[in-house]
C-alpha cells in the first residue's frame, strides 16, 4: 500500500498498480473523499497525487459536462495509465509542493493517500489551499493509525521477524500520519481555515493472503530487495497470522481507517 512522490514507476508498473491496488484498497475511498469535498455538478476539481486516477474519474462522473476535473501527479507512468482510462480528464505532471496553477483556480481540491509521502506536507497543503477558490472546499485523506488496521500491524510485526527492518519500515510508511494531533498541526501550519478531521472506517480486500503479500511487496521498493525465499517466509507466516480475516471464499478482508481533513475557504478569500 505504498506510493511516494519520490518513486518513479514505469507505465507497466503503474498498470499493475491500477489493476491490483485500486480495486483492493483505493477505489472504495474515492466516493468518501469526493463526498467530504462536496463535489457536485459543475464543479472545477483538482485531484492532487492522482495516481492512475480513480478519484479523478469518480469526480468527473459527479461534475458532469458542465464541470472540469484535473488530475495531477509527479509520476508520468501513473498519468499514462490514467489518460488511457479517461482521456477526457485533464492529466498534468507536477509537484504537489509547487502546483502549476493560479490562485483560486478550483472550487474543489481533493487528495487521497498521497500526503503521507510528500517531501514537505505543509507546503503541499498550503499549495492546495492556495489554488482553492473563495467558497471552495478541500478534502484530503491520510491513513489513520496502524492500530486501526490490524492486518497491516501484523504484517509489520511479521516483516520485522521474518525479513528485515527495511521491509517493516516500508509497510509502516503509509501510517505515519496516524496521530490526529500531528495531522491537525500540519493543517494549521499550512494555513487552512478551521480544518476539521473525521475518522472513516473501511476495508481492504485481496483475493487471498498470498496475493496480499505478493501485491504489497511487488508494489513497493521491496520488489527489488526481497528475494523469493524471504517472500515465501513472509507469506507463510501471514497465512497463520491473518487467518481470522480470511472468508470462506478464500478472500482476505481486513479493517482499515482513514483520517479525512476538510476545510472550507471563506467567500472573502
Amino acid at each position: 500500500m505504498s506510493k511516494t512522490e519520490g518513486w518513479q514507476v514505469s507505465e507497466k508498473a503503474a498498470a499493475i498498480y491500477d489493476s491490483f491496488f485500486v480495486p483492493a484498497i483505493f477505489g472504495a475511498w474515492a466516493p468518501v473523499v469526493a463526498r467530504a469535498a462536496g463535489v457536485a455538478a459543475g464543479d472545477r476539481v483538482l485531484d492532487v497525487a492522482c495516481g492512475t486516477g480513480v478519484l479523478a474519474r469518480h469526480a468527473a462522473d459527479l461534475v458532469g459536462e458542465g464541470g472540469h476535473v484535473t488530475g495531477l501527479d509527479i509520476n508520468p507512468g501513473m498519468l499514462a495509465v490514467a489518460s488511457k482510462a479517461a482521456p477526457d480528464i485533464a492529466w498534468q505532471q507536477g509537484d504537489a509542493t509547487n502546483l502549476p496553477f493560479g490562485d483560486g483556480q478550483f472550487n474543489r481540491v481533493v487528495s487521497q493517500f498521497g500526503l503521507m509521502f510528500f517531501p514537505d506536507r505543509v507546503a503541499a497543503l498550503r499549495e492546495m489551499w492556495r489554488v482553492l477558490a473563495p467558497g471552495g472546499r478541500l478534502a484530503v485523506a491520510a491513513w489513520a493509525s496502524v492500530d486501526e488496521a490490524a492486518g497491516y500491524r501484523r504484517l509489520i510485526e511479521i516483516a520485522t521477524t521474518h525479513t528485515n527492518a527495511e521491509a517493516a519500515s516500508v509497510f509502516a510508511a503509509p501510517f505515519v500520519l496516524g496521530d490526529r494531533g500531528d495531522l491537525m498541526r500540519i493543517a494549521a501550519d499550512a494555513g487552512l481555515s478551521a480544518p476539521t478531521l473525521a475518522l472513516e472506517r473501511g476495508q481492504v480486500r485481496f483475493p487471498s493472503v498470498s496475493e496480499f503479500v505478493r501485491i504489497e511487496v511487488k508494489g513497493s521498493p521491496l520488489s527489488e530487495t526481497l528475494d523469493q525465499a524471504a517472500m515465501d517466509r513472509l507469506a507463510h507466516a501471514c497465512e497463520t497470522a491473518l487467518a481470522a480475516y480470511v472468508q470462506s471464499s478464500g478472500e482476505l478482508v481486513m479493517p482499515i481507517a482513514a483520517h479525512i481533513v476538510t476545510a472550507a475557504r471563506g467567500t472573502d478569500g
